[in-house]
């Protein structure tokens, strides 16, 4: 399997500055382990208006990404906690 190269968005990196020592390890984590695996078993296909993005859970905080199999490329758009992620 190939590895995929991550790209954090702008605000998702604002975001993951924002969060607890401990929150940014678990995030963190989870999208250095998209790289190797872009759909783990956890993963969900978003519908709806945000049909097209996949969602992670990472403790009560979501990532939100898209995936590029053609370029191997993830792209993390948003990180939140789970009330505000889908606003």
């Amino acid at each position: 399997m190939s590895t995929y190269r991550v790209i954090v968005s702008k605000s998702a990196r604002k975001a993951l500055l924002g969060l607890s020592k401990t929150n940014y390890l678990r995030v963190s984590e989870k999208i250095d382990e998209l790289a190797n695996d872009p759909y783990p078993h956890e993963y969900k296909s978003l519908k709806g208006k945000l049909k097209g993005l996949c969602r992670i859970r990472a403790g009560n905080y979501r990532i939100l990404y898209t995936v590029d199999e053609g370029e191997l490329l993830i792209d993390i758009i948003e990180v939140g906690d789970r009330r505000d992620t889908y606003d």
